[in-house]
């Protein structure tokens, strides 16, 4: 009787297996607080955003897509509600053939979101984290302009454009030590082409060289070495 259970087991596996493409990614989960509203899958097709899923949700809030993938790259999920209006915000995701899932909330729907089960993901999300401190010392430098521009102080505006280009610096070499710390995830060389696309070249360089040879070879390794000799091009 064992041997027959795992004679089943092993078969039902095989099956899944079978059915089951290395190259797909399943993206499920669900909106807290949505009643009706199509959920979009989306994704850049070189500068458009394009929507490459969608589903109809009709009281009950869980969703499920699957996509076939050949390289991680950044993916949307994108709210329409029923009443035909878009939801402001996307839920940006690193997507990868693998099983992700989100859980968000129909009222803070892109800042409530939660992400699981995309290791590139994770990378980007770390990143994040690290550069938001020195996205809000800029905020704070900006308030303090407007500030000065009010009071006519136009001392402490050349010295807040001082500190603003110093903390560009900080946060250029901040994601560059953060890359070359992940280079063997995808979402290493999106962050180059994303955060410090327009920094020195030096610094571009130094990045795609860190990375590993199979990330090299993904979309966004691609997509960077282009970018690269293209800018080199230019100044020729």
């Amino acid at each position: 009787m064992f041997k027959r259970i795992v004679y089943i087991v092993t078969a039902l596996f095989v099956l899944e297996s079978c059915g089951k493409s290395e190259n797909e990614m399943r993206v499920t989960g669900a909106v807290t607080g949505l009643k009706k509203g199509t959920l979009l899958l989306q994704k850049l097709d070189d500068t458009l955003v394009i929507s490459v899923d969608s589903i109809q949700i009709n009281g009950v809030n869980a969703f499920s897509f699957e996509e076939e993938i050949i390289s991680p790259e950044m993916y949307y999920l994108y709210l329409r509600l029923d009443n035909g209006n878009l939801v402001d915000e996307r839920i940006p995701f690193f997507g990868e053939a693998t099983d992700i899932h989100i859980k968000t909330s129909l009222e803070l729907f892109g800042s409530d979101a939660i992400i699981s089960g995309s290791k590139n993901d994770s990378i980007y999300r770390m990143h994040q984290k690290l550069i938001q401190r020195y996205i809000d010392r800029n905020l704070d430098l900006t308030a303090e302009n407007f500030e000065a521009i009010r009071d006519e102080n136009d001392s402490l505006l050349i010295e807040n454009k001082a500190k603003q280009n110093r903390l560009l610096s900080s946060k250029y070499l901040a994601t560059v030590n953060f890359v070359i710390n992940h280079n063997d995830y995808e979402a290493a060389p999106y962050l180059a082409l994303t955060e410090i696309y327009d920094a020195n070249i030096k610094y571009l360089d130094t990045v795609y060289t860190s990375l590993t040879p199979k990330i090299k070879d993904s979309k966004y390794g691609i997509t960077l070495e282009s970018f690269i000799a293209n800018i080199k091009k230019s100044v020729n």
